[in-house]
């Protein structure tokens, strides 16, 4: 593990915390990426690891976080898109998405993008935090993509975790032979400032009443640090979704390739990326 390093966004906090202390702990060299300054840089001093901040409203934020990482890292072993988070009221951020879908959506899509070339190089392992609350999507309508009609924070995020996994499914599908390894997981429903962290009518009751039947944030990123630190395509399967460490069932539409394909192809627009 000591020559393998794994950028973990999302990781001032929660899971992602979490499994940089233990993949740090087992010789990792763990890469620190938070929106939160003072979260940040506390996790990263107490591992002794590099940190980068970025803000995933904004797209030119993780524009500027791939060409630094790029700058930096001569190799990326693996990449976990942890960072994500269930909003309020509905709004569109700067670069004109809805807000739950640039965050849990885009923005990892636009840095998995930016950093092919590297992830590639290193025969990287991409790994993406979704959730069981992708079942709860409903039917993913790419024409309504930002929800301009019938939205609510739980049915936009469901939606970006389904987007998560149908992103894995065709990441794999193009560049698994050129390398890269893809999983999605589903890290239980986990006690941590989750909610809070961007507010939303769910972010009373998960930090405080039903904060203590949750699962542990080491126990919610279990399935991260296996998939980090474990064999593709020995000790897991490429493009799959996973639930403690077992592939799991999500909803009928994660496993639509036209979908995937064209959710890929409307997320580059989204993004510009070329």
């Amino acid at each position: 593990m000591t020559d393998r390093t794994i950028v973990i966004t999302g990781a001032s906090d929660g899971i992602g915390a979490a499994a940089a202390r233990l993949l740090k702990g087992q010789g990792a060299q763990v890469v620190i990426v938070g929106r939160s300054p003072e979260k940040t840089e506390k996790v990263a001093s107490e591992l002794g690891a590099p940190h980068y901040l970025a803000d995933f409203a904004r797209l030119d934020d993780v524009r500027a976080l791939a060409a630094k990482l790029k700058a930096d890292l001569p190799r990326i072993d693996v990449l976990a898109n942890n960072a994500g988070g269930v909003m309020g009221e509905r709004q569109l951020t700067v670069d004109g998405n809805e807000l739950t879908l640039q965050v849990n959506h885009l923005a990892p899509f636009l840095l998995t993008n930016l950093l092919l070339d590297t992830l590639i190089a290193s025969e990287a392992s991409v790994i993406a935090t979704s959730s069981l609350a992708n079942r709860g999507a409903g039917t993913l309508n790419l024409n309504d993509i930002n929800l301009e009609h019938g939205y609510t924070a739980q049915r936009a995020y469901s939606k970006a975790k389904l987007m998560d996994i149908l992103f894995t499914k065709e990441l794999h599908k193009r560049f698994h032979s050129a390398g890269i390894a893809t999983a999605a997981f589903q890290p239980g429903t986990v006690r941590t400032n989750f909610y809070r962290e961007y507010g939303g009518t769910w972010s009373f009751a998960y930090t405080s009443f039903f904060r203590h039947f949750l699962r542990s944030p080491t126990k919610g990123s279990d399935t991260m640090v296996w998939l980090a630190t474990s064999r593709p395509e020995k000790d897991w399967k490429s493009g799959e979704f996973y639930k403690d460490r077992e592939i799991s069932k999500a909803t009928r539409q994660a496993y639509d390739a036209t979908l995937a394909n064209d959710l890929w192809d409307l997320s580059a627009k989204l993004t510009n990326l070329r």
